[in-house]
């Protein structure tokens, strides 16, 4: 998966401690493989965080209702400044 976020200026540090609290969380999942977190260069409000996993389904029905994506998922909203944008292989 490729993520694109555009981040509220001023909860730059919070979206960061909530990724960081899920991307460290994942690890210990069986079907995941690897999270690459890109800062955009010439805009530290701009991420892009590349995923991989073994499973498109395992993602989609199990990985995203895990309980420690919950404050991650929950505080999006206010951590954006534009929806994220997203692409998988859907394999």
């Amino acid at each position: 998966y490729l993520v694109k976020f555009r981040v509220v200026p001023d909860r730059r540090e919070e979206f960061l401690e909530l990724l960081h609290d899920v991307l460290d969380a994942m690890k210990s999942e069986p079907t995941y493989r690897e999270a690459i977190l890109h800062q955009d260069p010439e805009c530290s409000n701009t991420f892009m965080l590349y995923e991989t996993w073994e499973s498109h389904d395992d993602v989609v029905d199990v990985q995203l209702h895990r309980p420690y994506r919950r404050a991650w998922h929950a505080a999006l909203p206010r951590l954006r400044a534009f929806p994220a944008s997203w692409w998988s292989t859907g394999s």
